[in-house]
């Protein structure tokens, strides 16, 4: 089914469109969850917190893509899962070498919320990306977004880990001054 009959299901109200996502995204949806989350058991948690909240935001919000709108979710459901769950036992996780690696170049907690509209600072990273060669957009968006390790990020991609490294503490490096340069008090 199209996005955008799905979309108007959500917004008629319709329970049909909770399962028309399950059928369409549900793969998707379990795939950004696993990158995540080590058990199953909280990946299918994550997924069904996924439909409930698309539920509750649709209307007011209409996605421009549905699947990026519920990748989204799931992905920051996952990551609230994975915090409250491993949170004192962070020794080693993907989650949490990812998002130390990326709070180099980006305040992270309260601070950010509290000083940049973070809609803004969404648009100024997307920017950004958009600016960087494509296997740099990739590299980095499968790390930091969908939380891959570094040896399966080189496999995909065709690059030595070395590669990857280097692409990413670069990127890094130059989306901390990108952001500086657009007024972020980082």
């Amino acid at each position: 089914m199209y996005d955008e009959k799905i979309i108007a299901l959500f917004q008629n109200r319709d329970e049909r469109a909770v399962q028309a996502c399950m059928d369409t995204y549900g793969s998707y949806c379990r795939v950004v969850a696993a990158g995540i989350l080590p058990d199953s058991g909280d990946i299918e948690e994550a997924v069904a917190d996924t439909w409930l909240l698309a539920w509750n935001c649709i209307p007011p919000q209409h996605p421009q893509c549905l699947r990026l709108f519920l990748g989204r979710i799931t992905r920051n459901r996952a990551i609230s899962i994975w915090r409250k769950k491993y949170a004192d036992s962070r020794g080693g996780g993907q989650v949490a070498v990812a998002l130390e690696e990326l709070g180099e170049c980006i305040a992270t907690g309260s601070s950010v919320e509290d000083n940049v509209d973070v809609k803004e600072l969404q648009g100024a990273i997307t920017k950004f990306l958009k600016s960087r060669p494509a296997v740099h957009r990739q590299v980095f968006l499968r790390r930091y977004f969908y939380l891959e390790e570094i040896p399966a990020i080189a496999c995909r991609c065709g690059l030595k880990e070395g590669n990857v490294r280097m692409i990413l503490s670069r990127t890094r490096q130059k989306l901390r001054k990108y952001l500086i340069q657009e007024g972020y008090d980082l």
